[in-house]
């Protein structure tokens, strides 16, 4: 398990019921989260005050409750020195709020590759979300390309850049499918020293293009080994679909890029510190592969 624990702006406070109980910045939110299936005693006294409460629907979806009047969006910041950034924050349908923070274990360890490269690195972000993982390689020094098939998440992303003070660094900001982009990308000769995808369990593309990450995961890396350079630096898999586990994701990475690139392939799940307890709440898996 890697925990995601330098938040400061962002704090998981206690988890049961079903429910997170959380702070963004100075806000409270409870939102649902399935892995949370233990009903253990509420510990703290926020739980009563939160400021809104996601509330799921039996027919699928859900709506916000919310207990005082809240901006439409706000911002937090992660890290520090030249890797800080800073994310909006804005809670939406299906109870997201645009940042994933156990995903900043991740944005770390591209930043820590790419400051020791010693060298330009290009990075690609497939299924790049609002560009977390994107503005972490940029302010690491790396040239980005993000690519989302969402239209919204995308300019959300550019936002994030603005916010970050990250507006001016070379990235690419594309709306496109990303299996249809790499397929692009190989016939067109590009290749990239990292590449990072977040994919969806299920998905459609902005012209219909339908994504099942069963079925679609393991040619998709396959194809995507292909424009890696000639001497890549690194490749993470992040998934929160139950079945990819992280033996799962390490065995496709073994196969797929170590034949061709050697280097060193680990998995594990990525979690946030509760600070209730002291123990860690599971928040999918990350597989990656580095040169060294």
């Amino acid at each position: 398990m890697r925990p995601a624990d330098s938040w400061k702006d962002y704090e998981l406070l206690d988890a049961t019921g079903g429910n997170r109980l959380e702070r963004w910045g100075e806000t409270i939110l409870i939102r649902p989260d399935p892995q949370v299936v233990w009903k253990t005693e509420k510990q703290s006294p926020l739980w009563a005050k939160a400021d809104a409460i996601y509330h799921r629907s039996n027919q699928g979806g859900g709506e916000w409750e919310y207990r005082r009047r809240l901006p439409e969006k706000w911002k937090i910041s992660c890290g520090e020195g030249e890797d800080k950034l800073t994310l909006i924050v804005s809670p939406t349908g299906f109870k997201h709020t645009g940042v994933f923070p156990e995903q900043a274990v991740n944005w770390a360890w591209y930043a820590r590759k790419i400051r020791a490269a010693g060298r330009p690195v290009k990075v690609l972000n497939l299924f790049g979300y609002t560009g977390g993982a994107t503005l972490a390689c940029a302010a690491a020094g790396a040239t980005v390309c993000h690519v989302d098939a969402s239209k919204g998440i995308v300019a959300w992303g550019k936002d994030n850049a603005v916010a970050s003070g990250l507006a001016d660094r070379p990235i690419r900001w594309l709306v496109d499918d990303c299996a249809k982009f790499v397929a692009r990308e190989k016939r067109r000769g590009n290749t990239y020293d990292g590449i990072i995808m977040d994919p969806p369990s299920y998905g459609r593309g902005p012209k219909g293009e339908i994504w099942k990450i069963e079925e679609s995961i393991y040619p998709f890396i396959e194809l995507t080994t292909q424009i890696l350079s000639d001497d890549p630096l690194f490749f993470l898999i992040n998934s929160y679909t139950t079945g990819l586990q992280p033996a799962v994701l390490n065995y496709m990475m073994q196969t797929a890029i170590t034949p061709k690139f050697g280097g060193h392939t680990e998995a594990s799940e990525i979690g946030l510190p509760v600070t209730d307890n002291g123990l860690v709440l599971p928040c999918g898996a990350s597989g990656r592969w580095s040169k060294q």
